[in-house]
């Protein structure tokens, strides 16, 4: 078939039209072959089944948490002292090697605060247990988390400081008990971020360039002299993950990061950290994932599933798929439940239900830009509860910060949003806002009530939205509300 007579989706065409503004130095034939597998992800949405909440129980049926041997390797037995200010890291390093040459087994932390100068590298069959009245307290000094270990940063597949607990390629891990893990950032990493102008943004572009011209893996290095901050907790390609019950605190950066992993369980923990940046917990191009029963008090968005960004990862192509969030609880200085805007490989198959949201700025977002390509679709959110939003109650956003000048619109598609109740939301209680070449398709919004909101509904470039008993300010909306002119402005946000 030639080249003019393939059948493109919209998705399709804009990606292709995005890789041929990029400067190339190859041949027509190879430019061609970079554009089609540049589209995989978005190609691959339209054949992909819709699912339901019927569907939910057989997803469950594969989140399986891991199971260990009942072998215990106490931490003291190896030389750690709780006194926070013992160094206990080698000892924690050799009850995990113990661990491992026994079969699996958990790695216990009795109560105690032990100091650790340094990065956790968990292994397969391990399991961190930390006891009631256990703390793991991290230096908190950049240098202790180097060497540089493979990792994704803000969406770029990169070498960077070692996230504080990391684990690469392993099965059956697990972080689990009643203690508190802190990341102890509020010293240097906090004036990296509070200093982010001068000292984070040249890395921050030199990274993202790199991903966009598909820089050698090998060539990027970041670490010392970067100042690009690591996560506190990432999986990092493992299949059986479990997060369960522990505290976290005071994370450089994202707080709870999977990345490129497959059935995935954070269940039961909390998240108290409001530092610059700490997400509470974001999946990250990983599939079969359960996050329930989770408390999260943090500086950014509570939750955020997340797919790479921009070319990097239309190359990777792995999406994060089959993920429901339900029963937790945020208090967010910035959003609540989200997807984006890092997510060009795709999210799709994604349920949340049961929630409480006391604060945040947008409450259930969805955020991208034209850099990012890529897809949000099958998304189904029911009985959300929402004392205040800032921002929006439900938003689609198009035109998310830092847009470098790309020509990739993010197809949304098929979102079904009902049974969500706002107390007050002090900007917009709806704002979906597309794009000319990939307007917002196929939303129905149902029994949506918003008992103040500053302006009801800004809406633009969405087809086949229907909103069916949403009232906003006690009036109910029209179920095919108009356009808002494009003499309109918007209101301000702060992100």
């Amino acid at each position: 078939m030639s080249f003019s007579r393939l059948h493109f989706t919209p998705s399709l065409r804009v990606i292709v039209r995005a890789t041929r503004a990029w400067p190339s130095r190859r041949s027509f034939g190879a430019a061609l072959v970079a554009a089609v597998v540049l589209a995989l992800p978005a190609l691959a949405a339209t054949t992909a089944p819709k699912l339901d909440w019927a569907d939910v129980p057989a997803i469950l049926a594969r989140i399986t948490p891991p199971q260990f041997p009942a072998r215990e390797f106490d931490i003291t037995a190896f030389g750690a002292k709780g006194d926070g200010e013992t160094d206990s890291l080698p000892a924690v390093r050799a009850a995990i090697a113990a661990g491992v040459a026994a079969g699996g087994g958990h790695v216990v932390v009795p109560a105690g605060t032990y100091l650790l100068n340094g990065p956790i590298h968990l292994q397969s069959n391990i399991d961190l247990h930390l006891a009631e009245g256990a703390t793991l307290r991290f230096s908190g000094r950049p240098a202790d988390f180097l060497p540089v270990v493979l990792t994704r940063w803000e969406g770029v597949i990169l070498y960077n400081y070692s996230p504080m607990i990391y684990a690469r390629g392993a099965e059956n891990v697990a972080i689990t008990g009643r203690g508190t893990i802190d990341g102890n950032a509020r010293r240097e990493f906090r004036q990296w971020a509070m200093d982010i102008s001068k000292l984070q943004d040249r890395a921050q572009e030199i990274s993202r360039r790199m991903g966009a011209e598909g820089t050698p893996l090998a060539e990027r290095q970041f670490g010392e002299g970067s100042y690009l901050r690591p996560s506190l907790i990432q999986p990092y390609e493992c299949r059986n993950v479990l997060i369960e019950g522990v505290t976290f605190k005071d994370s450089p950066f994202w707080v709870v990061h999977p990345t490129f992993c497959t059935n995935v369980t954070v269940r039961g923990v909390t998240v108290e950290s409001l530092l610059i940046n700490n997400d509470g917990c974001d999946p990250d191009s990983c599939t079969d994932v359960l996050i329930e029963n989770c408390r999260f008090l943090t500086g950014d968005d509570g939750i955020a599933l997340k797919a790479g960004r921009d070319a990097d990862a239309w190359r990777d192509g792995r999406r994060t798929e089959n993920v429901i969030i339900r029963n937790c609880l945020f208090q967010s200085k910035i959003n609540a439940l989200c997807i984006g805007s890092e997510m060009s490989a795709g999210v799709r198959h994604v349920f949340m239900e049961d929630c409480r949201v006391e604060e945040g700025e947008s409450c259930i977002y969805f955020k991208s830009n034209a850099d990012r390509g890529g897809f949000i679709e099958n998304v189904r959110v029911r009985r959300v509860a929402i004392d205040l939003s800032r921002a929006g109650v439900v938003r689609f956003e198009t035109n998310y910060h830092s847009y470098r000048g790309g020509n990739a619109p993010t197809a949304y598609r098929d979102f079904v949003i009902e049974d969500v109740t706002c107390a007050n939301a002090t900007n917009y209680a709806i704002f979906a806002e597309g794009t000319p070449q990939s307007p917002i398709e196929d939303v129905l919004l149902r029994n949506v009530a918003v008992t103040q909101a500053r302006e009801a509904l800004f809406l633009r470039h969405a087809v086949s939205l229907r909103l069916d008993n949403v009232q906003v300010n006690g009036r109910p909306l029209p179920e095919h509300p108009p356009a808002t002119p494009e003499s309109t402005a918007k209101l301000p946000i702060r992100l």
